[in-house]
């Protein structure tokens, strides 16, 4: 199966402005695709839109906060409009919340984290299998997980709980779609260099306070976005035309238990 084969698609990729979203953009571009980045800051996706069009003018930035429903049909339909069809939707928006103990946390840090990283995926998918359906069928959906989906610590329990629902979600809709040649799947990135990661660290001596998550994972490493982008281009593709309702991690091992010596 050649790249070839991706050539002129459609992608839709939410949070796609930074981090894994925006190195999953350039890797689709690259590879002759057609791609709408959807972020809620206006000035970090002009930046965002820049930057891409050095690799190719097949990109529009369309500001959506993926928790209104009104926002994600519109961003379904302006990027038909603009591309005229859609093909595969990158469920990529999330944020980390405020990790922290259950007495800590407020309801509205709660609400808040639900409403973008599962609700968001949901409308998300929802008007993308609409357009899907509309087309007559086929398409790709991927959904950014986290090894907290599978995995926790202290303070990550409302994170954990938004992940572990997505990969729920996945499975159901993965059945669900089918019939309709529509696959779904999640990417489960590790700790992973990126904007969001680098926010839970401060001081001049942040790089020594990555070190224990660093050596805690097999690889004895942290990922790249390109390298989340590379499984997130693989799931989209026909490469993987018979694998839907997956949830795979990328995590260098991080996940996997055991006790680290």
């Amino acid at each position: 199966m050649t790249n070839e084969s991706m050539k002129n698609k459609v992608a839709i990729i939410t949070g796609g402005t930074t981090g894994i979203g925006l190195a999953t953009a350039a890797l689709f571009l690259e590879h002759g695709m057609k791609v709408a980045i959807a972020g809620r800051r206006a000035e970090e996706g002009q930046k965002a839109l820049a930057q891409l069009q050095q690799i190719s003018h097949e990109v529009v930035f369309i500001q959506t906060d993926v928790a209104v429903s009104t926002q994600v049909a519109q961003l379904i339909d302006k990027t038909v409009q603009q591309f005229g069809r859609l093909d595969v939707i990158f469920n990529n928006a999330g944020i980390e919340g405020h990790f922290g103990l259950i007495g800590d946390i407020s309801e509205e840090s709660f609400d808040q984290l639900m409403a973008i990283n599962l609700k968001g995926a949901w409308l998300s998918t929802k008007y993308a299998v609409a357009q899907f359906k509309r087309q007559g069928g086929g398409g790709a959906i991927v959904n950014t997980s986290s090894w907290l989906a599978r995995g926790a610590f202290a303070g990550s329990a409302i994170y954990s709980a938004s992940k572990a629902a997505l990969d729920g979600m996945t499975r159901a809709l993965a059945i669900e779609l089918a019939p309709d040649g529509i696959r779904v799947n999640n990417v489960q990135p590790g700790y992973i260099q990126t904007p969001m990661f680098d926010r839970f660290f401060g001081g001049e001596d942040a790089e020594q306070q990555k070190d224990p998550l660093r050596k805690h994972a097999p690889a004895g490493r942290f990922g790249n976005p390109e390298e989340i982008a590379a499984m997130v281009f693989w799931l989209s593709s026909p490469a993987a035309s018979f694998v839907t309702g997956e949830s795979i991690a990328v995590d260098g091992g991080l996940s996997i238990g055991g006790q680290r010596l």
